[in-house]
């Protein structure tokens, strides 16, 4: 029996070649894989030695010869295939062993263009791919995790034709996520336009216990790319304490992660059933903290917080009364830590600062529909490029531009139909989800109270209508900004002006989150 061993990643790669020599196997292997075999003093032969040539390109072309993929590819119940081999003197090759260069670490440390396409491999997919074709005969090995278990095989006597088909299709994920993640880099990551053909890279981070409710009982969470690299905070994030996350509260954590990080000031968010209903942003993070759980302090229970800073020991104390299912924030203080790990099940996930890579789907959401994926750019404007065109009469104080832009940057978050009511930084009032956009603002005002009085309001897309408006100003709201371009943004504009209030355009750009 003959086996090829070409490896990037040597991880137990000496003790596998030392016990298939003990079951009697002779070694193949190639440049840095057979240096590692021989200084371990394990018996192994070049593939040179094989094909009878050097490797040639800087070692671009090794193991692509008919010495070794006809040894590979022949049928061994066929008898034309056993004899061409005879005739050309190729002895069979029976398990194969290899994995990848590091074309996603490569990427994701950004190297220089020239260094990215060397680790683009060529002979070991084609291996690879040849062995698994030829699973029947040949075993297909591509992680070190299964080096052990096919040792015990080995033991025992044999491989089964189920287990030989399994490591097949192990195989073929493993060339075909290594060829997606490479077709994305080269499709994605210079282009505007999206590519006719979009392959989706995914790695499973973890099963989960169910999805959305207990009969889906057949859930798990994915990341873009592989496990070689961290592509997504999000994904790379360690629970420090609590049960394992549910489908729900990665849905959730994503809708507060993307939120606290979409501004630049310290943020305080909290997220129930992926809206906001607490949001705010300053200097004092227990202020923050209070005025985030004051927008709504029913909803809260059971929420998930996020935050765009270490969470401080102080803050972590103030929340010590409130019901929590997930902590998320990029560090803690270890004082913070002990107090948190006081409610035996809150999660709490720390997210790192791996910086910025070159991820081809960072710019892109992706959703499921029956049959297809829809894919589009995600909503990342920054509001430096946002018109904001004042409509009205009167012109918003610098205290109420700022909240203006507070309140639209919040409203994005929020599901359509949206409103957001935002007073000194701080969420007052969500609207969220609505069929009527009057509704919307009926529940936004409604849950403002009188912390709608001097408050401001920012829409997801135009008022069709002066009703919506009208029940914010006179529920004390004294600005509004909005996409506008309705017919009867007119009649919007003279309401404001009835109401000696502030009415801003975004000229069109909405914030649609359906």
């Amino acid at each position: 029996m003959r086996v090829l061993i070409s490896v990037y990643d040597k991880t137990g790669i000496v003790e596998f070649a030392a016990a298939l020599r003990k079951l009697g196997w002779d070694v193949i292997s190639t440049g840095g894989t057979l240096q590692t075999l021989l200084q371990a003093n394990i018996p192994a032969k070049s593939v040179s030695d094989i094909t009878d040539y050097p490797e040639l390109l800087d070692g671009r072309v090794k193991t692509l010869h008919p010495a070794i993929h006809a040894g590979i590819l022949a049928r061994r119940s066929d008898g034309h295939h056993m004899s061409s081999l005879a005739d050309q003197e190729i002895l069979p090759i029976d398990m194969v062993v290899c994995n990848l260069y590091p074309f996603a670490k490569t990427i994701a440390a950004n190297s220089p263009e020239e260094e990215v396409t060397e680790q683009i491999d060529i002979g070991g997919p084609t291996m690879i791919r040849a062995a698994a074709k030829n699973c029947d005969s040949v075993i297909v090995l591509v992680d070190p995790c299964q080096y052990s278990p096919i040792i015990e095989s080995l033991k025992a006597g044999s491989i089964t034709s189920k287990e030989r088909r399994s490591l097949a299709g192990l195989a073929f994920s493993h060339t075909a996520l290594y060829d997606s993640i490479i077709a994305n880099y080269l499709t994605l990551s210079d282009n505007t336009q999206l590519p006719a053909i979009l392959t989706v890279p995914l790695t499973q981070v973890t099963s989960l216990k169910y999805g959305e409710n207990p009969h889906q009982n057949n859930a798990a969470l994915y990341r873009f790319g592989s496990n070689e690299t961290e592509l997504s905070q999000l994904m790379s994030a360690n629970q420090l304490h609590g049960p394992r996350l549910s489908y729900n509260n990665v849905l959730d954590a994503a809708s507060a992660y993307r939120l606290v990080n979409d501004f630049d000031e310290q943020c305080l968010a909290v997220v129930k059933h992926g809206n906001p209903c607490g949001l705010s942003i300053g200097n004092d993070q227990v202020e923050i903290w209070d005025q985030a759980y004051q927008a709504d302090p029913i909803s809260i229970f059971g929420g998930i917080v996020a935050l765009n800073t270490r969470l401080a020991s102080r803050t972590a104390l103030a929340m010590k009364d409130v019901m929590l299912d997930l902590i998320l924030a990029p560090d803690y203080e270890p004082a913070a830590i002990d107090i948190l790990k006081r409610r035996k099940r809150t999660k709490i996930l720390q997210t790192p600062n791996s910086g910025q890579t070159r991820d081809p789907f960072k710019s892109l959401e992706l959703r499921s529909v029956p049959g297809g994926m829809l894919v589009q750019q995600s909503d990342s404007k920054p509001d430096e490029s946002t018109t904001f065109n004042v409509v009205s009469k009167r012109q918003p104080s610098a205290d109420e531009f700022s909240d203006l832009k507070f309140a639209w940057r919040a409203v994005k978050h929020i599901r359509s139909n949206s409103i957001a009511i935002a007073k000194n930084h701080a969420l007052v009032g969500v609207g969220a989800g609505q069929m009527s956009r009057v509704d919307a603002v009926f529940l936004a005002t409604h849950r403002a109270g009188t912390h709608a009085v001097g408050a401001v309001l920012a829409s997801d897309a135009f008022f069709p209508f002066p009703d919506g408006p009208e029940i914010a100003l006179k529920a004390g709201v004294r600005a509004i900004v909005e996409p506008g371009g309705s017919i009867r943004s007119d009649s919007v504009v003279e309401l404001a002006d009835e109401y000696d209030a502030v009415l801003v355009f975004t000229d069109g750009e909405r914030h649609f989150q359906h």
